[in-house]
This record gives C-alpha cells, sequence and structure tokens, in this order.
C-alpha cells in the first residue's frame, strides 16, 4: 500500500489577465470567463519545461521532509516538450543530482499526472520513494499565429508533484482505475507544435467518462459520491467539473477549483490543484477519502481514491 507523502507546485511568475488576451483577441474579457471560468492564467519568460519541473519538485521534497537521494524512481508527465527525446524526466534528475536511478516521460496530455501517480502507487512498494512530476508550458503552443480565440484563452504553464512513498505520508492510496479509448485520438492531438481540438467532442466524452470511472471506483471501496469530501481533478474548464459534480450529485463546492486563476495546465493542473488545496487544509480527519479524476489526449482518463491518515 502506497501513500502520498506531499505536494509542491510552480508557476511563473507573469499574469495574464482576460482584459490582456481580450485586447489581441477582439473578444469581450467576460465571455473568455463565461466559457471557461478563467480570469487570468500564468506564462513564462523564458523558463523550461524543466526549470518548472525543478522547482516543483524542491518544494514537494521540503514538504515531505526528504533529500532527492532518497527517490527511487521520477516519474514526469509533459506533453510541451520541445523536443521529441530525451524528454524532461532525465534532465529533472540530472538537476537534482541524480544520475541512476529511472528517470521515465509520460507523454500524456492532461490526465498524465494521473497516470503516472496511479502507476507510482503500484510500483512504490518495489521501487521504493517515487517522485510524480507534471510540467507545461502551453503558451508558446497556443500563442502562436494564427491565434484560435476558442483555444488560446484556455491554457496556462506550470508545473506540480506529488511524493508516493512506500510506507508513509500525510494520505494512503486506496486504489485507482486508468483508462483508454483510441477511436477519439484524432479530437486532442499536437502535431508539427499545431494545437488541434475537437472541443464538443472533449467536452461530450469527457463529461461521460469522468463521472463513470469516479462511481466505478467508489463502488470497488463501497463508498458514495456523497462520502467524498474533496474531488481534485484536471483544472479543464469549470463548466465541465460543474458537469461532473451534478452527474455525480453533489455540491459543485466539492470540486477544489483554482482554474480561475491559473487556467488549464494540462498535466500540471491537478497537481498545481492538489498542492493548493493540501496548503490550505492542512487538518484532516483521519479516514476522510478525497478523489482525483483527470481526463486528457488519447483519450485517456482515470481516477485515484486516498485517505488521510
Amino acid at each position: 500500500m502506497a501513500y502520498i507523502a506531499a505536494f509542491g507546485a510552480s508557476v511563473p511568475e507573469r499574469v495574464v489577465t482576460n482584459d490582456e488576451l481580450s485586447a489581441r483577441l477582439g473578444r469581450p474579457a467576460e465571455w473568455i470567463k463565461n466559457v471557461s471560468g478563467i480570469e487570468e492564467r500564468r506564462h513564462v519568460a523564458e523558463e523550461s519545461v524543466t526549470d518548472l519541473a525543478y522547482a516543483a519538485a524542491q518544494v514537494c521534497l521540503e514538504n515531505a521532509g526528504i533529500e532527492a537521494s532518497s527517490l527511487a524512481m521520477i516519474l514526469v508527465s509533459c506533453s510541451t516538450s520541445p523536443r521529441r527525446f530525451p524528454g524532461p524526466a532525465s534532465a529533472l534528475a540530472h538537476r537534482l543530482g541524480l544520475t541512476e536511478i529511472p528517470a521515465i516521460d509520460i507523454t500524456v496530455a492532461s490526465a498524465g499526472s494521473l497516470v503516472a501517480m496511479s502507476l507510482a502507487a503500484d510500483l512504490a512498494d518495489v521501487r521504493g520513494p517515487i517522485l510524480v512530476v507534471g510540467t507545461e508550458i502551453m503558451s508558446r503552443i497556443v500563442l502562436t499565429e494564427p491565434l484560435d480565440p476558442s483555444v488560446c484563452i484556455l491554457f496556462g504553464d506550470g508545473a506540480g508533484a506529488c511524493l508516493i512513498h512506500p510506507d508513509k505520508g500525510r494520505a494512503r492510496i486506496l486504489g485507482s482505475l486508468i483508462a483508454s479509448d483510441g477511436n477519439f485520438s484524432e479530437d486532442l492531438r499536437l502535431e508539427d507544435s499545431t494545437f488541434q481540438m475537437n472541443g464538443r467532442s472533449v467536452i461530450l466524452q469527457a463529461s461521460r467518462k469522468i463521472p463513470r470511472v469516479i462511481a466505478q471506483l467508489l463502488d470497488k471501496h463501497s463508498l458514495r459520491a456523497s462520502d467524498i469530501k474533496t474531488f481534485l481533478m484536471h483544472q479543464a474548464n469549470q463548466n465541465l467539473m460543474d458537469r461532473v459534480a451534478d452527474a455525480l450529485h453533489v455540491e459543485r463546492t466539492r470540486f477544489f477549483s483554482n482554474i480561475a486563476r491559473y487556467g488549464n495546465t494540462s498535466s500540471a493542473s491537478m497537481l498545481i490543484a492538489a498542492a493548493e488545496w493540501w496548503r490550505e487544509s492542512p487538518a484532516q480527519s483521519e479516514g476522510m477519502p478525497f478523489c482525483f479524476a483527470a481526463f486528457g489526449a488519447g483519450f485517456h482518463w482515470g481516477a485515484l481514491l486516498a485517505e488521510a491518515v
């Protein structure tokens, strides 16, 4: 059985408001908020995905109270690396002073951190402590001319991190479910630096598949959605999170949301949200369950269930 020991996050300093994008797109700032729930996002200056990952990893390790030398593996989710290979995992390991542990890249946009957490939970008992990082710089992709107003308003940059430990932490991982359906692989993709998204298909499939996988996971553990105090979901779109809450028949406020401040940071978003929630809620009741969920390109999706200890 694996544990969540700590989270960490890092976002760039530059804040890009809806007013700034409105002037560039010729769309009202209020329209941007209404269709996405986003009021501002962060964009990098000169930082790289590795810079963001390293900063988030340092915060996570400090919060966990362990040295990087204690790590047995690193899993990095990143879909916006400027080169095809190697990805940022090995570069992050190098920055942390690690030269012999496996550092593996997971290129699953949006859902990659959830996939990595699920894999880490299964591997930690065998390998030891595993650092999971999601790091993305979406702005350099979606702000490439010609701009697509329905896409470029959504995304921001940032990194989140989570330490999965085999025998200690503040939360016990109870189980997870992950799934894929390649029938929709054309509906959300990045090819030759061109981002393409069939928004209608993404919202439709996500609003069906996320509640279903959450319900399946909870049923396996004899829990109902109403038993879960907090849902930590990929921050794709506020309207989508509201749809998922409604489908599960729980209050929308149970879905922690910081998308208004950071936008959609792809595979970093769930961990950034978790780090913020974890920091704001230091005292959790023992046995209190909380649930992670994500959906992304592929399509890949899943859920992970944990409880405070």
